[in-house]
Protein backbone atom coordinates (compact mmCIF):
# COMPACT_ATOMS: atom_id res chain seq x y z
CA UNK A 1 0.00 0.00 0.00
CA UNK A 2 1.43 3.15 -0.73
CA UNK A 3 2.77 5.49 1.78
CA UNK A 4 0.21 8.70 2.94
CA UNK A 5 1.57 11.86 2.64
CA UNK A 6 0.93 13.39 6.03
CA UNK A 7 1.52 17.21 7.03
CA UNK A 8 2.41 19.31 9.65
CA UNK A 9 1.53 22.78 10.45
CA UNK A 10 3.06 25.55 12.81
CA UNK A 11 1.67 29.08 13.99
CA UNK A 12 3.66 31.64 15.41
CA UNK A 13 2.33 34.25 17.05
CA UNK A 14 1.84 35.37 20.59
CA UNK A 15 -1.52 36.93 19.75
CA UNK A 16 -2.69 33.26 19.08
CA UNK A 17 -1.49 32.01 22.55
CA UNK A 18 -2.90 35.01 23.89
CA UNK A 19 -6.27 34.05 22.40
CA UNK A 20 -6.36 38.09 20.78
CA UNK A 21 -6.23 36.50 17.26
CA UNK A 22 -7.80 33.04 16.83
CA UNK A 23 -6.36 30.58 14.19
CA UNK A 24 -8.34 30.33 11.37
CA UNK A 25 -5.48 29.86 9.37
CA UNK A 26 -5.17 26.15 10.11
CA UNK A 27 -8.75 25.20 9.46
CA UNK A 28 -8.59 26.27 6.37
CA UNK A 29 -5.02 24.97 5.27
CA UNK A 30 -5.96 21.11 6.65
CA UNK A 31 -9.00 21.40 4.47
CA UNK A 32 -7.39 22.56 1.03
CA UNK A 33 -4.27 19.71 1.80
CA UNK A 34 -7.24 16.97 2.16
CA UNK A 35 -8.76 17.66 -0.94
CA UNK A 36 -5.64 17.13 -2.56
CA UNK A 37 -4.59 13.79 -0.66
CA UNK A 38 -2.84 14.79 2.31
CA UNK A 39 -3.37 14.21 5.80
CA UNK A 40 -2.83 16.66 8.48
CA UNK A 41 -1.32 14.81 11.61
CA UNK A 42 -0.51 17.87 14.26
CA UNK A 43 -1.15 21.54 14.70
CA UNK A 44 0.90 23.50 16.36
CA UNK A 45 0.76 26.93 18.11
CA UNK A 46 3.92 28.60 19.14
CA UNK A 47 5.53 31.51 20.38
CA UNK A 48 7.35 34.59 18.57
CA UNK A 49 10.50 32.77 20.34
CA UNK A 50 13.77 31.24 18.32
CA UNK A 51 13.79 28.17 20.41
CA UNK A 52 10.17 27.32 20.37
CA UNK A 53 10.48 27.80 16.32
CA UNK A 54 13.45 25.67 16.02
CA UNK A 55 11.81 22.88 18.27
CA UNK A 56 8.73 22.77 16.69
CA UNK A 57 10.89 22.58 13.32
CA UNK A 58 12.74 19.54 14.04
CA UNK A 59 9.76 17.59 15.44
CA UNK A 60 7.55 18.63 12.79
CA UNK A 61 10.33 17.45 10.02
CA UNK A 62 11.02 14.19 12.09
CA UNK A 63 7.23 13.28 11.53
CA UNK A 64 5.68 14.32 8.23
CA UNK A 65 6.39 14.80 4.54
CA UNK A 66 5.17 18.63 4.74
CA UNK A 67 5.94 21.67 7.27
CA UNK A 68 3.66 24.82 6.93
CA UNK A 69 4.43 27.88 8.76
CA UNK A 70 2.46 30.81 9.56
CA UNK A 71 3.21 34.11 11.01
CA UNK A 72 6.33 35.93 11.83
CA UNK A 73 7.31 37.88 8.69
CA UNK A 74 6.54 41.24 10.01
CA UNK A 75 8.95 44.02 9.11
CA UNK A 76 8.54 44.83 13.24
CA UNK A 77 11.58 43.27 15.86
CA UNK A 78 9.05 40.80 17.02
CA UNK A 79 9.04 38.71 13.79
CA UNK A 80 11.77 36.73 13.89
CA UNK A 81 10.80 33.40 11.78
CA UNK A 82 12.60 34.40 8.75
CA UNK A 83 15.64 34.95 10.64
CA UNK A 84 15.41 31.62 12.60
CA UNK A 85 14.73 30.09 9.42
CA UNK A 86 18.13 30.79 7.75
CA UNK A 87 19.87 30.08 11.11
CA UNK A 88 18.00 26.49 11.15
CA UNK A 89 19.12 25.67 7.47
CA UNK A 90 22.84 26.86 8.02
CA UNK A 91 22.82 29.78 5.58
CA UNK A 92 22.39 33.67 4.99
CA UNK A 93 19.66 36.27 4.04
CA UNK A 94 20.35 37.55 0.81
CA UNK A 95 19.05 40.30 -1.22
CA UNK A 96 15.95 38.45 -3.60
CA UNK A 97 15.77 41.22 -6.41
CA UNK A 98 12.15 39.72 -7.52
CA UNK A 99 11.02 40.34 -3.81
CA UNK A 100 12.31 43.39 -3.75
CA UNK A 101 10.39 44.93 -7.01
CA UNK A 102 7.22 43.52 -5.72
CA UNK A 103 7.69 45.32 -2.16
CA UNK A 104 8.49 48.66 -3.94
CA UNK A 105 5.56 48.08 -6.54
CA UNK A 106 3.00 47.84 -3.86
CA UNK A 107 4.34 51.46 -1.75
CA UNK A 108 4.39 52.85 -5.55
CA UNK A 109 0.97 51.73 -5.57
CA UNK A 110 -0.71 53.30 -2.49
CA UNK A 111 2.11 56.41 -2.91
CA UNK A 112 3.77 55.80 0.33
CA UNK A 113 7.11 56.10 1.07
CA UNK A 114 9.15 52.75 1.52
CA UNK A 115 11.28 52.13 5.17
CA UNK A 116 14.54 50.09 5.40
CA UNK A 117 12.24 47.67 7.53
CA UNK A 118 10.36 47.06 4.39
CA UNK A 119 13.34 46.94 2.25
CA UNK A 120 14.40 44.17 4.51
CA UNK A 121 11.64 41.74 3.89
CA UNK A 122 13.00 41.24 0.96
CA UNK A 123 15.88 39.93 1.98
CA UNK A 124 15.42 35.84 2.13
CA UNK A 125 17.63 32.48 3.33
CA UNK A 126 19.71 32.17 0.24
CA UNK A 127 19.15 28.06 -0.22
CA UNK A 128 15.46 28.58 0.09
CA UNK A 129 12.55 28.91 -2.88
CA UNK A 130 11.64 32.12 -2.53
CA UNK A 131 7.22 32.33 -2.65
CA UNK A 132 6.03 35.31 -4.55
CA UNK A 133 3.52 37.51 -2.63
CA UNK A 134 0.87 39.64 -4.58
CA UNK A 135 -0.65 40.45 -1.63
CA UNK A 136 1.49 42.25 0.90
CA UNK A 137 5.19 42.65 1.24
CA UNK A 138 6.37 39.44 3.05
CA UNK A 139 7.64 37.04 0.43
CA UNK A 140 7.05 33.21 1.01
CA UNK A 141 9.99 30.79 1.87
CA UNK A 142 9.83 26.95 0.67
CA UNK A 143 12.71 24.51 1.49
CA UNK A 144 13.12 20.88 0.93
CA UNK A 145 15.22 18.99 3.36
CA UNK A 146 15.66 15.19 3.39
CA UNK A 147 12.49 14.53 1.76
CA UNK A 148 10.41 16.91 3.77
CA UNK A 149 8.79 20.47 2.48
CA UNK A 150 8.87 23.33 4.40
CA UNK A 151 7.05 26.37 3.77
CA UNK A 152 6.81 29.57 5.64
CA UNK A 153 4.14 32.06 4.44
CA UNK A 154 2.37 35.09 6.09
CA UNK A 155 -0.25 35.10 9.05
CA UNK A 156 -1.83 37.09 7.29
CA UNK A 157 -5.36 34.88 6.14
CA UNK A 158 -5.83 36.46 2.99
CA UNK A 159 -1.76 36.27 1.67
CA UNK A 160 -1.46 32.88 3.08
CA UNK A 161 -4.77 31.85 1.21
CA UNK A 162 -3.41 33.16 -2.16
CA UNK A 163 0.15 32.12 -1.74
CA UNK A 164 -1.16 28.07 -0.85
CA UNK A 165 -3.13 28.23 -3.98
CA UNK A 166 -1.18 29.89 -6.58
CA UNK A 167 1.93 28.27 -5.40
CA UNK A 168 2.03 25.91 -2.46
CA UNK A 169 -0.43 23.43 -3.18
CA UNK A 170 0.21 22.69 -7.12
CA UNK A 171 3.83 22.47 -6.09
CA UNK A 172 3.09 19.47 -3.42
CA UNK A 173 0.59 18.05 -6.35
CA UNK A 174 3.87 17.81 -8.28
CA UNK A 175 6.31 17.04 -5.47
CA UNK A 176 4.49 14.04 -4.14
CA UNK A 177 2.44 11.03 -5.70
CA UNK A 178 -0.66 11.95 -4.27
CA UNK A 179 -3.99 10.03 -4.54
CA UNK A 180 -6.90 10.47 -6.23
CA UNK A 181 -9.79 12.11 -3.83
CA UNK A 182 -12.67 13.16 -4.41
CA UNK A 183 -15.20 14.54 -1.76
CA UNK A 184 -19.08 15.40 -2.11
CA UNK A 185 -20.36 17.94 0.20
CA UNK A 186 -24.58 18.07 0.95
CA UNK A 187 -25.14 21.47 2.77
CA UNK A 188 -27.96 20.57 5.42
CA UNK A 189 -29.88 22.67 8.00
CA UNK A 190 -32.40 22.63 10.70
CA UNK A 191 -31.27 18.92 11.68
CA UNK A 192 -29.09 18.15 14.69
CA UNK A 193 -26.14 16.03 14.25
CA UNK A 194 -27.03 13.30 16.34
CA UNK A 195 -30.43 13.26 14.03
CA UNK A 196 -29.37 13.58 10.95
CA UNK A 197 -26.94 10.14 12.07
CA UNK A 198 -29.70 8.55 13.40
CA UNK A 199 -31.72 9.06 10.15
CA UNK A 200 -29.33 7.74 7.56
CA UNK A 201 -27.81 5.42 9.67
CA UNK A 202 -28.71 2.54 7.34
CA UNK A 203 -27.08 4.09 4.64
CA UNK A 204 -24.37 5.25 6.31
CA UNK A 205 -23.41 1.41 7.26
CA UNK A 206 -23.58 0.42 3.95
CA UNK A 207 -21.22 2.28 2.32
CA UNK A 208 -18.34 0.50 0.42
CA UNK A 209 -14.70 0.55 2.07
CA UNK A 210 -13.56 3.27 0.18
CA UNK A 211 -16.11 5.63 0.97
CA UNK A 212 -15.99 7.82 4.35
CA UNK A 213 -18.57 10.09 5.84
CA UNK A 214 -17.75 12.83 7.92
CA UNK A 215 -20.34 14.96 10.05
CA UNK A 216 -18.88 18.88 9.95
CA UNK A 217 -22.07 20.70 12.10
CA UNK A 218 -22.40 24.30 12.31
CA UNK A 219 -24.63 26.81 13.68
CA UNK A 220 -28.51 25.71 11.98
CA UNK A 221 -27.51 22.54 10.22
CA UNK A 222 -24.73 19.64 9.58
CA UNK A 223 -22.43 19.56 6.63
CA UNK A 224 -21.93 16.06 5.01
CA UNK A 225 -18.52 14.98 3.63
CA UNK A 226 -17.95 12.12 1.26
CA UNK A 227 -14.89 11.25 0.61
CA UNK A 228 -13.80 8.42 -2.28
CA UNK A 229 -10.50 7.23 -2.55
CA UNK A 230 -9.18 5.34 -5.43
CA UNK A 231 -11.10 1.50 -5.50
CA UNK A 232 -9.38 0.08 -8.48
CA UNK A 233 -11.38 1.30 -11.60
CA UNK A 234 -12.01 4.65 -13.06
CA UNK A 235 -15.50 4.76 -12.04
CA UNK A 236 -15.10 6.50 -8.68
CA UNK A 237 -16.93 9.44 -9.38
CA UNK A 238 -20.07 7.52 -10.55
CA UNK A 239 -19.60 5.29 -7.57
CA UNK A 240 -19.65 8.43 -5.17
CA UNK A 241 -23.01 10.42 -7.18
CA UNK A 242 -24.75 7.11 -7.16
CA UNK A 243 -24.28 7.27 -3.50
CA UNK A 244 -25.35 10.53 -2.56
CA UNK A 245 -28.56 9.51 -5.09
CA UNK A 246 -29.12 7.40 -2.46
CA UNK A 247 -28.58 9.40 0.48
CA UNK A 248 -30.31 12.60 -0.51
CA UNK A 249 -33.83 11.21 -0.46
CA UNK A 250 -33.29 10.20 3.03
CA UNK A 251 -33.23 14.19 4.48
CA UNK A 252 -34.81 15.96 1.20
CA UNK A 253 -36.67 18.75 3.61
CA UNK A 254 -32.90 19.52 5.12
CA UNK A 255 -30.62 19.51 1.60
CA UNK A 256 -30.40 23.06 0.94
CA UNK A 257 -27.28 22.45 -1.39
CA UNK A 258 -24.69 20.00 -2.88
CA UNK A 259 -20.76 21.37 -2.81
CA UNK A 260 -19.79 24.55 -1.23
CA UNK A 261 -23.03 26.54 -0.94
CA UNK A 262 -23.77 28.81 1.98
CA UNK A 263 -27.02 28.86 2.87
CA UNK A 264 -27.57 32.64 1.75
CA UNK A 265 -26.55 31.82 -1.53
CA UNK A 266 -29.00 28.67 -2.23
CA UNK A 267 -32.26 31.04 -0.76
CA UNK A 268 -30.82 33.65 -3.09
CA UNK A 269 -30.63 31.49 -6.45
CA UNK A 270 -34.18 30.01 -5.19
CA UNK A 271 -34.90 33.43 -5.56
CA UNK A 272 -33.83 34.26 -8.36
CA UNK A 273 -35.10 31.46 -9.76
CA UNK A 274 -38.06 32.10 -9.52
CA UNK A 275 -38.68 35.72 -10.33
CA UNK A 276 -39.14 36.79 -7.05
CA UNK A 277 -38.32 40.38 -4.26
CA UNK A 278 -37.45 40.59 -0.87
CA UNK A 279 -37.59 42.65 1.87
CA UNK A 280 -36.60 42.37 5.79
CA UNK A 281 -37.75 43.86 8.91
CA UNK A 282 -35.92 43.21 11.58
CA UNK A 283 -35.65 43.84 14.88
CA UNK A 284 -33.12 41.72 17.59
CA UNK A 285 -31.04 40.90 14.62
CA UNK A 286 -30.63 44.54 13.56
CA UNK A 287 -29.77 43.77 10.12
CA UNK A 288 -27.56 40.82 10.05
CA UNK A 289 -30.06 38.89 7.65
CA UNK A 290 -30.43 41.84 5.11
CA UNK A 291 -26.20 41.72 5.07
CA UNK A 292 -26.23 37.82 4.65
CA UNK A 293 -28.56 37.89 1.86
CA UNK A 294 -26.85 40.96 -0.21
CA UNK A 295 -23.22 39.24 0.38
CA UNK A 296 -24.28 37.54 -2.14
CA UNK A 297 -23.37 38.41 -5.67
CA UNK A 298 -26.19 39.29 -8.02
CA UNK A 299 -28.16 39.95 -5.03
CA UNK A 300 -29.65 43.14 -6.43
CA UNK A 301 -31.82 40.87 -8.58
CA UNK A 302 -33.87 39.74 -5.51
CA UNK A 303 -33.45 41.98 -2.69
CA UNK A 304 -34.73 45.40 -2.48
CA UNK A 305 -34.50 46.75 1.37
CA UNK A 306 -34.60 46.59 5.17
CA UNK A 307 -35.93 48.32 7.93
CA UNK A 308 -33.99 47.67 11.08
CA UNK A 309 -37.26 48.40 13.74
CA UNK A 310 -35.52 48.15 16.76
CA UNK A 311 -37.98 50.71 18.29
CA UNK A 312 -41.60 50.29 18.73
CA UNK A 313 -41.60 53.71 17.12
CA UNK A 314 -40.10 52.40 13.90
CA UNK A 315 -42.43 49.74 13.97
CA UNK A 316 -45.58 51.79 14.13
CA UNK A 317 -44.55 54.37 11.70
CA UNK A 318 -42.67 52.29 8.82
CA UNK A 319 -44.39 49.18 9.54
CA UNK A 320 -47.92 50.07 10.29
CA UNK A 321 -48.00 47.80 13.59
CA UNK A 322 -50.91 49.08 15.68
CA UNK A 323 -50.11 50.54 19.07
CA UNK A 324 -52.98 48.51 20.36
CA UNK A 325 -51.08 44.90 18.78
CA UNK A 326 -48.23 45.77 20.70
CA UNK A 327 -49.81 47.19 23.87
CA UNK A 328 -51.79 43.44 24.18
CA UNK A 329 -49.07 41.22 22.80
CA UNK A 330 -45.69 42.96 23.20
CA UNK A 331 -43.44 43.41 20.37
CA UNK A 332 -41.73 40.37 21.11
CA UNK A 333 -44.65 38.00 19.69
CA UNK A 334 -46.26 35.91 16.98
CA UNK A 335 -48.91 38.81 16.30
CA UNK A 336 -46.23 41.68 16.15
CA UNK A 337 -44.13 39.53 13.90
CA UNK A 338 -46.72 38.32 11.37
CA UNK A 339 -47.59 42.56 11.06
CA UNK A 340 -43.80 43.53 10.32
CA UNK A 341 -43.39 40.85 7.74
CA UNK A 342 -46.46 41.70 6.18
CA UNK A 343 -45.89 45.59 6.63
CA UNK A 344 -42.43 45.85 4.92
CA UNK A 345 -43.50 43.78 1.91
CA UNK A 346 -46.12 46.72 1.89
CA UNK A 347 -43.66 49.40 2.64
CA UNK A 348 -41.05 48.15 -0.09
CA UNK A 349 -43.56 46.49 -2.78
CA UNK A 350 -41.53 42.89 -2.41
CA UNK A 351 -42.92 39.83 -3.39
CA UNK A 352 -42.05 38.70 0.07
CA UNK A 353 -41.46 40.05 3.53
CA UNK A 354 -39.72 38.08 6.60
CA UNK A 355 -39.31 39.97 9.98
CA UNK A 356 -37.23 38.85 13.36
CA UNK A 357 -38.28 40.09 16.72
CA UNK A 358 -36.95 38.52 19.64
CA UNK A 359 -34.85 39.33 23.17
CA UNK A 360 -31.56 38.33 21.92
CA UNK A 361 -29.81 39.23 25.49
CA UNK A 362 -28.18 38.87 28.13
CA UNK A 363 -30.96 41.01 29.80
CA UNK A 364 -34.28 41.91 28.89
CA UNK A 365 -36.02 38.36 29.67
CA UNK A 366 -39.32 37.82 31.64
CA UNK A 367 -40.73 34.93 33.24
CA UNK A 368 -43.12 34.40 30.06
CA UNK A 369 -41.10 35.60 27.53
CA UNK A 370 -37.23 34.63 28.80
CA UNK A 371 -33.79 36.16 26.66
CA UNK A 372 -33.55 33.62 23.68
CA UNK A 373 -37.54 33.94 23.15
CA UNK A 374 -37.35 34.71 18.76
CA UNK A 375 -40.21 35.02 16.49
CA UNK A 376 -39.84 35.09 13.00
CA UNK A 377 -41.95 35.52 10.27
CA UNK A 378 -42.12 35.01 6.26
CA UNK A 379 -45.03 36.95 4.00
CA UNK A 380 -45.75 36.31 0.56
CA UNK A 381 -48.93 37.26 -1.41
CA UNK A 382 -50.84 33.94 -0.40
CA UNK A 383 -49.57 33.54 3.09
CA UNK A 384 -48.17 34.61 6.51
CA UNK A 385 -46.00 32.05 8.59
CA UNK A 386 -44.97 32.73 12.16
CA UNK A 387 -42.32 30.53 13.55
CA UNK A 388 -40.90 30.40 17.61
CA UNK A 389 -37.77 29.73 18.59
CA UNK A 390 -36.03 29.87 21.83
CA UNK A 391 -31.87 29.76 21.58
CA UNK A 392 -30.61 31.13 25.13
CA UNK A 393 -26.90 31.18 24.32
CA UNK A 394 -24.79 34.42 24.12
CA UNK A 395 -26.29 37.61 22.40
CA UNK A 396 -24.02 37.26 19.30
CA UNK A 397 -24.83 33.53 18.95
CA UNK A 398 -28.90 34.43 19.63
CA UNK A 399 -28.66 36.86 16.70
CA UNK A 400 -26.71 34.23 14.45
CA UNK A 401 -28.93 31.22 14.92
CA UNK A 402 -32.01 33.66 13.91
CA UNK A 403 -30.87 34.99 11.17
CA UNK A 404 -29.95 31.36 9.58
CA UNK A 405 -33.14 30.58 10.92
CA UNK A 406 -35.22 33.24 9.08
CA UNK A 407 -33.12 32.23 5.59
CA UNK A 408 -34.04 28.60 6.43
CA UNK A 409 -37.93 29.68 6.73
CA UNK A 410 -37.54 31.29 3.40
CA UNK A 411 -36.15 28.30 1.81
CA UNK A 412 -39.01 26.28 3.16
CA UNK A 413 -41.48 28.63 2.83
CA UNK A 414 -40.79 29.49 -1.13
CA UNK A 415 -42.60 26.70 -2.38
CA UNK A 416 -45.80 27.54 -1.42
CA UNK A 417 -45.41 31.15 -2.32
CA UNK A 418 -44.45 29.47 -6.05
CA UNK A 419 -47.73 26.81 -6.07
CA UNK A 420 -49.93 28.86 -5.01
Amino acid sequence: MKKETLAEIITIGDELLYGQVIDTNSAWMGEELAKIGIKVKQITSISDSPTAIREALAAAMSRADVVLVTGGLGPTKDDLTKHTLAEFFQTELQLHQPSLEDVEAIFKRYNRPMLEVNRQQAFLPANCTPVRNVLGTAPGMLFEEQGTVIVSMPGVPFEMKRMMTDTVLPHLQQHFQLPQIIHKVVQTVGLGESFLAERIADWENNLPANLKLAYLPHLAGVRLRLTGLPNGTDNLEEQMQAQIDQLAPLIADHVFAFGEVTLEAAVGALLKARNLTISTAESCTGGLVAHKLTSVPGSSAYFTGSVVAYSNEVKKAQLGVPQETLARHGAVSEETVRLMAEGVRRLLNTDIGVATSGIAGPDGGTPEKPVGTIWLAYADAHQTVARKISYNKTRLLNIEYTTLQVLNLIRQSLPAAVEE
